[in-house]
C-alpha cells in the first residue's frame, strides 16, 4: 500500500462512514423521540402520501360523530315537543267526547271548547317555538287554499257520520243495502248555487261503480253535525242521495221518477217543501194531479210516495214501502208494476191503478192526513208517518251510524277524491355523518301547529268531525314521532360505525407512519456503536501522514 500525504483514502473513507452513521443516529433519535416514523417525505413518500389522505379521513369522522351526536340532542329535542304535542290532543280528545254527550248544555260545552281553543293554541306554540341551538326544527305552517279547506270539510263530514247514518237509515226503513260496489265521491260538478244540490251517476251492471256527485257551491257552511242551514240540512242531501245508490245497486232501478224521487224524499221526510208549495199559490189537487197525470215534482213524488206507504200498511204489506222495497231487492229484474200487484195481492195490479187511487185521494190526504205545521219532516218511521218518535229536520239523520271515519259504508267501498295538502310544508335539514361530501344524512320534519295537524277552528259543538280530525292529528304526530325516532336509532347507527372505522384507519394510518420501537431502538445502538468506531478509525486514519514524516527523517 502506497503513503500519500495529498490523498488520505482512508480518512475520507472513514469520515464519510462516520457521517452516515451520524445521519442515521439522527433520524432514528427524531423517530423515537416523535413516535413517527416519517419525519419527511424523503422518509417514505408513498407512506407519507397514503398516511396524509388517512389522517383527513380520521379527522373527518371524528368530527362526523361530533356532528351526529349534536343531531341526536335535537332528535331529543324535538320527540320531547311531539311527547307534549301528544298529550295535548289526548287531552282534546277526552273533551270531545265529552262534547258528544247528550246531557250537556250549550253552557257546558262552550266551556269545553274554551279549554280546547286553550290547547289548540299550546300546540301551535310547541309546534312553532322548538328549536335546538336557535334554529327552529318544525317546519312553519302553510296556508291552505280556502276552497280545499270547504272541500276537506265536506269529505271530514262524509266519514264523520253522514255516509254511515245515511246506509243505516236505508237499511232500517227500506231494508235495501248495496253489492260491495264501489262508491266515488266528486266534488268537481256545480251547476252554481241553489240548482242541483248533489246527484247520483251509476248503473245496475254487474261490477260497475256509483258516483255521489256533490254541488261544492251548496255545501260550504259545515258549522254543525248537520251541515249548512235548515230546514235542509247537508246531512239530509246526502241521505237523498244514497237512496238512489243504494237503490242503483239492488234494484233494477227501472221505476218511475216520482217513485225514485219520492222515495228518496220519504227516507228524511219532504213536508217543508210542501207547506213551500201550497204557500207558493200551488193546490193539493194540483200538486196531486201532476203526478197522476204522469208529470213530476219533488213535493208530488213524496207525497205519492207516502201515500203508497199508507196504503200499503193498510193492505196488509210487513213495513209498508219496506215490504215492497224488499219485494224489488230480492227480484233484482222487477218493475214497480209487477212488485205492486205482488205485494198488494192484485189490488195494485200496476202503477197505473196506484195513480188512479191516488189520483182520487191524494188530495184529501194531504188536507186531512198529513200535518205540515209540526217539527216532524215527515220521513218515514217518524210521528207522521208511522207513530214513531218526531223526526225533525235537524234530528232525522242521525249524526253517526254503524259505520267507521276508515269505512263508513259496509256495502260500498268508497273511494275520495284527492285534497290539497294541509300545511304540510317540509323542513329539511343536512347532517354531515362523515369524512366524504356525499356523507350526509337528510332530515325532514313537518309541520305541528294545529292549522298544520287540521285542528284550526275545531268546534266541539260537532263531536263526530271533532273527533275524526283529531284522531287524524294523533295519526300524524305519531307519524312524525315515528320518523324521529328511526332518525334517532339510525344517529346511533351512524355513530357506532364512525367510531369503529375511525379505529379501523387510525390503526392501519398508525402501521404506516408510527415508530416500531423495538426495531428502531436496536438500529439506533448499532448506529452508536458504529458511530464511535468510525470515529476511532478516523483518527488512526488522520495519522497515517505522520508515518511518511517518519521515513523523511
Amino acid at each position: 500500500m502506497s503513503l500519500s500525504i495529498n490523498n488520505s483514502f482512508l480518512s475520507l473513507t472513514t469520515q464519510r462512514n462516520l457521517a452516515n452513521h451520524t445521519g442515521e443516529m439522527t433520524r432514528l433519535i427524531a423517530r423515537l423521540s416523535s413516535g413517527i416514523r416519517i419525519q419527511s417525505a424523503a422518509d417514505d413518500a408513498a407512506g407519507q402520501a397514503v398516511a396524509g389522505r388517512m389522517t383527513s379521513q380520521v379527522n373527518g369522522m371524528r368530527q362526523a360523530v361530533r356532528n351526529v351526536s349534536d343531531a341526536t340532542s335535537m332528535l331529543q329535542v324535538a320527540d320531547g315537543a311531539l311527547s307534549n304535542v301528544t298529550d295535548s290532543l289526548q287531552r282534546l280528545r277526552e273533551l270531545a267526547v265529552a262534547s258528544g254527550n247528550g246531557s250537556y248544555s250549550s253552557r257546558d260545552r262552550a266551556a269545553l271548547q274554551q279549554e280546547a281553543d286553550q290547547i289548540l293554541g299550546q300546540i301551535t306554540r310547541v309546534g312553532g317555538d322548538t328549536a335546538f341551538n336557535g334554529q327552529a326544527i318544525f317546519a312553519p305552517e302553510s296556508r291552505e287554499d280556502p276552497a280545499e279547506e270547504r272541500r276537506r270539510d265536506v269529505l271530514d263530514s262524509l266519514k264523520a257520520g253522514w255516509l254511515s247514518a245515511a246506509e243505516d237509515m236505508v237499511q232500517q226503513y227500506y231494508g235495501l243495502h248495496a253489492d260491495g260496489a264501489g262508491l266515488h265521491i266528486n266534488l268537481e260538478t256545480s251547476d252554481g248555487r241553489s240548482g242541483v244540490l248533489a246527484s247520483v251517476t251509476g248503473s245496475t251492471a254487474p261490477g260497475s261503480d256509483v258516483v255521489l256527485n256533490i254541488d261544492m257551491a251548496d255545501f260550504d257552511r259545515i258549522a254543525t253535525p248537520d251541515g249548512g242551514t235548515g230546514p235542509l240540512y247537508n246531512d239530509r242531501v246526502i241521505a237523498h242521495e244514497m237512496v238512489h245508490a243504494i237503490m242503483l245497486r239492488s234494484t233494477s232501478f227501472n221505476f218511475p221518477q216520482w217513485f225514485t224521487e219520492g222515495t228518496a224524499e220519504l227516507i228524511q221526510g219532504a213536508d217543508e217543501r210542501v207547506a213551500t208549495a201550497l204557500a207558493g199559490g200551488q193546490t193539493a189537487a194540483g200538486i196531486v194531479g201532476t203526478i197522476a197525470n204522469g208529470g213530476f215534482s219533488y213535493e208530488g213524488g213524496y207525497v205519492a210516495s207516502r201515500y203508497l206507504h199508507d196504503s200499503l200498511k193498510s193492505m196488509g204489506v210487513t213495513g209498508g214501502m219496506k215490504g215492497l222495497m224488499t219485494y224489488l231487492t230480492q227480484h233484482r229484474a222487477a218493475d214497480l208494476d209487477t212488485a205492486l200487484n205482488a205485494v198488494t195481492g192484485g189490488k195494485y195490479a200496476n202503477t197505473g191503478a196506484f195513480l188512479a187511487d191516488f189520483g182520487a185521494h191524494g188530495a184529501d190526504y194531504i188536507t186531512h192526513t198529513m200535518n205540515l205545521t209540526n217539527a216532524d219532516t215527515g220521513a218515514i218511521g217518524g210521528v207522521d208517518a208511522d207513530r214513531g218518535p218526531v223526526r225533525n229536520a235537524r234530528d232525522v239523520v242521525p249524526d253517526t251510524g254503524s259505520g267507521t271515519a276508515a269505512r263508513p259504508l259496509h256495502n260500498f267501498k268508497v273511494g275520495y277524491p284527492e285534497v290539497g295538502s294541509r300545511g304540510l310544508g317540509v323542513h329539511r335539514m343536512h347532517i354531515q355523518a362523515g369524512a366524504d361530501a356525499g356523507d350526509v344524512i337528510d332530515l325532514e320534519f313537518g309541520a305541528v301547529t294545529s292549522g298544520a295537524l287540521g285542528l284550526a277552528g275545531l268546534d266541539l259543538g260537532n263531536a263526530p268531525v271533532a273527533l275524526l280530525r283529531i284522531d287524524e292529528a294523533l295519526a300524524r304526530v305519531g307519524v312524525e314521532r315515528a320518523r324521529v325516532g328511526a332518525y334517532g336509532n339510525r344517529m346511533d347507527a351512524v355513530s357506532g360505525n364512525l367510531q369503529t372505522a375511525s379505529l379501523n384507519l387510525a390503526t392501519a394510518r398508525s402501521r404506516i407512519e408510527d415508530t416500531d420501537f423495538a426495531d428502531s431502538t436496536a438500529r439506533l445502538t448499532r448506529a452508536q456503536i458504529l458511530r464511535e468506531a468510525a470515529s476511532a478509525m478516523l483518527t488512526q486514519a488522520n495519522g497515517e501522514p505522520r508515518a511518511i514524516l517518519a521515513l523523511l527523517r
